[in-house]
């Protein structure tokens, strides 16, 4: 993910922003909070051949990627969609070769959201849903990520578009445009998310802090970090979401889901690896943690002070 990035991260200030008060009211509703935690953290793709010998057993064939990742991660933040949505065959075999304890988290069309903006989309969509509902049980929230260009002068459009997706299919919004966010004219769009039980994708890269909205408009967390290189400020920020999602997990929440993305992917492995072993320790989550290929290095340092 290229949204964000910055080269060099030690002069940055990371620490994460306090809750706002629609999260606490979401939270403060959550009727089910004896219910099981549902945590799942993964990549953005597993189509990577520089995992091979990391992710992968060397010799590994592409086809048979898919199937050695769903052993290492229980979901995936399914970006491949975005560019060509696949046939219900297709989408039926990657459920079966998962089984149902992982999550598929596919981005909308891009012809959706990116090229029509919303608009005159309602067979695209309807054609998106129906096959998304091939994933079965392995399904998790599709998220729906808007351009940088678009921003609240289209809130009727997103409003409108929302309001007509079916009921019972989950989704989360990821909304990049500056001015989304802080003004209290752009209420209505995130308290129509509130009502519709829609949740909020927050964004954790390093070049747009405001991104890092901290908004629950539904009981679920999805999260996308972007990390630098498996640089220690990367442990850091891993560290800090534990405790928040401590936070709010002692509050109510029971989903969530942490995607990691790094400059070239090369280190997204061990970035996952890192927070399935925080989540495991603060939130009692119970991952399998990642088993690495050929690892000749220990992980970098955690001494470094950022708060």
């Amino acid at each position: 993910m290229e949204f964000g990035r910055v080269q060099k991260v030690d002069h940055l200030i990371f620490s994460l922003p306090p809750d706002p008060v629609m999260t606490g009211r979401v939270l403060g509703c959550v009727r089910d909070r004896d219910e099981p935690l549902r945590c799942y953290v993964g990549a953005t793709g597993w189509g990577q051949t520089k995992w091979l010998g990391k992710v992968y057993p060397r010799g590994t064939k592409p086809k048979d990627f898919l199937a050695h990742y769903v052993r290492q991660f229980n979901s995936i933040e399914l970006n491949a969609l975005w560019y060509n949505l696949q046939p219900k065959p297709v989408i039926e075999r990657w459920a079966t070769l998962a089984g149902p304890e992982f999550r598929f988290c596919p981005k909308f069309s891009n012809t959706i959201s990116h090229e029509r903006l919303l608009e005159g989309v309602d067979r695209d969509t309807e054609l998106f849903v129906d096959h998304m509902r091939c994933f079965g049980r392995t399904l998790g929230p599709a998220f729906l990520q808007l351009p940088e260009s678009f921003g609240p002068s289209r809130a009727a459009a997103l409003h409108d578009y929302l309001r007509g997706l079916p009921g019972d299919f989950q989704i989360c919004v990821e909304l990049r445009h500056e001015g989304w966010f802080g003004t209290a004219a752009v209420r209505e769009t995130w308290e129509l998310l509130e009502t519709l039980g829609i949740g909020a994708v927050i964004t954790d890269t390093p070049g747009r802090r405001d991104v890092l909205h901290m908004r629950l408009t539904a009981p679920v967390a999805f999260i996308r970090f972007v990390g630098n290189n498996y640089h220690p400020v990367d442990l850091r920020r891993i560290d800090e979401w534990g405790e928040r999602l401590s936070g709010w997990i002692d509050k109510g929440l029971r989903e969530v889901y942490f995607f990691v993305h790094d400059s070239g992917e090369l280190f997204s492995p061990e970035l996952c690896r890192y927070a399935v072993g925080v989540f495991n320790e603060c939130l009692g989550a119970g991952l399998k943690p990642p088993q690495l290929f050929g690892e000749e290095e220990e992980p970098p340092a955690k001494e470094m002070t950022l708060f």
